[in-house]
């Protein structure tokens, strides 16, 4: 049986939030922006959603802007606040999404970006925030939790620090709602990511939630849709999804916590029994079901497609571009060496894991790294 390990990619969708969708997807009719009754059932639809939303993070329904998925809620925030008569210089930490880091490449000249570093743990300190600061920067960026490694930042001392400052502060919470307690209020931030794929919800949704003063102009034009900052007819069925989605992780937190807490912890007992094994961020405060490790000599790309072969999904830290393996671009910013890093494999554990899946891991694993060894060592006595 197939046992799926990369619920920091993407997560099933949970049963209650197929069931709210289906009558959306079948029977029910309707424009949300129309008048008649058809339409305002749609329309409600939308705002109990987001009501739904924003008791997960905190914030005030009115805060709470639907968009596609977290992709798109990054790119609005970044080009968003770019044209922007004020924002001509922001801080982005290094170990971002690709969703933050690409599109602030291609701000150009409408934006100068600046880089904030991270210590060996993968975290920005006061130190390295206060370092990435100029006189003109007038946003700062640092991800609630790393998709990688499930390093947790510490938002609420890094947004004050801004704050002192006059900058705005987003983080990408994509990673962190429905994992550990986020708090659009209470951590100070004005501008706030997630998805609704990463806590049991339908992929092409997600939302932006902002402090209602932030410069931000809509990339998207030809409606009033989201307050006018995202036009277009609305996913209803993804978007009720979405909310029924937010309300059971806020209802089973802690018992969803505790749950792949115990995983996390039966994996890096077991890896600490190879040798060859490190886990990455082992110190650090970490997402309860994320496990980032490394084995030295070896390729995470070859552990990885060994395992799927195994019935075992896992993801490697590594990326393919221009026909060359380039290691994680958060590990390298943690001044991981680049061959370790290159051997890295991430584990995410959901809500359906059991035990005997991290012991079925551990044995593949075992099996993985005993056969390849085995290998070299004949092909080297016949070299």
């Amino acid at each position: 049986m197939a046992v799926y390990l990369d619920h920091n990619a993407t997560t099933p969708l949970h049963e209650d939030v197929l069931q709210a969708m289906l009558p959306l997807m079948q029977a029910m009719v309707g424009n949300p922006s129309s008048l008649h009754r058809f339409g305002r059932l749609q329309k409600d639809t939308i705002e109990r959603a987001r009501q739904q939303v924003a008791d997960l993070v905190d914030a005030h329904p009115d805060q709470v802007v639907f968009t596609s998925g977290g992709t798109e809620a990054n790119n609005l925030l970044l080009k968003g606040m770019a044209v922007s008569a004020d924002i001509n210089r922001i801080a982005l930490s290094m170990v971002e999404h690709m969703s933050m880091l690409e599109p602030a490449a291609d701000l150009g000249d409408e934006c100068a970006v600046d880089y904030i570093a991270v210590d060996k743990d993968g975290k920005v300190t006061a130190h390295t925030l206060e370092q990435a600061i100029k006189p003109d920067t007038r946003l700062v960026s640092v991800m609630s939790a790393n998709n990688e490694t499930g390093v947790i930042q510490d938002v609420r001392a890094l947004a004050e620090i801004a704050g002192r400052e006059n900058i705005w502060f987003h983080t990408d919470a994509s990673q962190a709602a429905g994992k550990i307690d986020v708090s659009f209020k209470d951590w100070g931030v004005h501008a706030m990511t997630i998805s609704s794929h990463k806590l049991y919800g339908p992929p092409g949704a997600g939302a932006l939630v902002i402090d209602k003063r932030l410069p931000l102009h809509a990339l998207l034009h030809g409606g009033a849709q989201e307050h006018g900052l995202r036009a277009g007819t609305e996913n209803v069925p993804a978007i009720a999804g979405f909310g029924v989605a937010a309300e059971l992780a806020k209802k089973e937190l802690s018992e969803r916590a505790a749950h792949t807490l115990k995983l996390r912890k039966a994996l890096e007992q077991g890896l600490a029994q190879i040798p060859s094994a490190t886990v990455f961020a082992q110190n650090a405060e970490r997402l309860p079901n994320t496990v980032q490790f490394g084995v030295r000599g070896f390729d995470g790309e070859t552990l990885l497609m060994q395992l799927d072969r195994m019935g075992i999904a896992v993801s490697s830290g590594s990326a393919c571009t221009s026909g060359k393996t380039e290691p994680s671009h958060v590990l390298k910013a943690m001044g991981v060496p680049e061959e370790l890093a290159l051997s890295s494999v991430r584990v995410s554990f959901g809500r359906d894991n059991t035990i005997a899946d991290v012991e079925k891991l551990l044995q593949a694993l075992g099996e993985i790294i005993d056969t390849i060894s085995k290998s070299a060592v004949m092909m080297a006595a016949t070299v």
